[in-house]
């Protein structure tokens, strides 16, 4: 069984979601946006590459729902 990991990124403004566990490394993210969703570096997510509507865009485009997000200013426990 491999283990899912949830692993949270930040620019200040909206923090991204990745859970690997739902994953189905469809590419749409690096095809995307490159220069922040780059599996090819670590850590694989730079939100500091981009705006944060093109990041919020972009992630909505993910077919799997590995990658979410919220805004920072939100104020609902649930993304703890």
């Amino acid at each position: 069984m491999v283990r899912s990991v949830k692993r949270k990124y930040s620019n200040g403004e909206v923090t991204v979601v990745w859970q690997s566990g739902l994953c189905k490394h469809s590419g749409i993210c690096f095809r995307g946006l490159p220069d922040v969703f780059n599996p090819f570096i670590v850590p694989w997510v730079n939100l500091d590459a981009a705006t944060t509507d093109e990041i919020v865009s972009q992630v909505k485009k993910c077919p799997s729902g590995a990658l979410s997000f919220y805004y920072n200013n939100e104020t609902n426990s649930d993304h703890e």
